[in-house]
């Protein structure tokens, strides 16, 4: 799936993008500021979450419950110096546990994602707009 899509079209697009019947586990791929963490609060708002939503930078994970009894965990790994770091944190259980794991900075634990998953790569445009790719 490709969406070329404004921060204003932020809600639609997470709309499309749960109906797309993606894995559980999502990883978010792009630079600094294009937008991950915005596209993450929108899908976690159309999952049902009704709390305050905000970037696990210190926190590397945030847990949320969603409406059909399922958590919604947002990881942000950027932090991360190692994958020893995210083993100690239980990172395994998270992504084992059946709960949507929205991943940042994956990258940075390339050997602990599970064998499905789902990515989401977000690009800039030149006119300020967003590029998503879903794959």
């Amino acid at each position: 799936m490709e969406i070329i899509f404004s921060l204003e079209e932020i809600k639609q697009v997470a709309k499309k993008i749960i109906l797309e019947k993606p894995h559980k586990v999502i990883l978010f791929h792009g630079n600094m500021g294009v937008g991950k963490t915005t596209l993450i609060k929108a899908l976690a708002k159309e999952l049902g979450v009704n709390d305050a939503t905000s970037s696990p930078t210190f926190s590397i994970v945030n847990e949320y419950q969603a409406n059909d009894k399922l958590l919604v965990y947002h990881f942000d790994m950027y932090r991360l110096k190692s994958e020893i770091e995210a083993l100690d944190m239980g990172i395994e259980d998270y992504l084992y546990s059946g709960n949507w794991c929205f991943i940042e900075w994956a990258e940075k634990i390339p050997n602990l994602i599970p064998d499905d998953f789902t990515t989401i790569n977000l690009f800039q445009t030149a006119d300020g707009k967003r590029s998503l790719k879903m794959a």
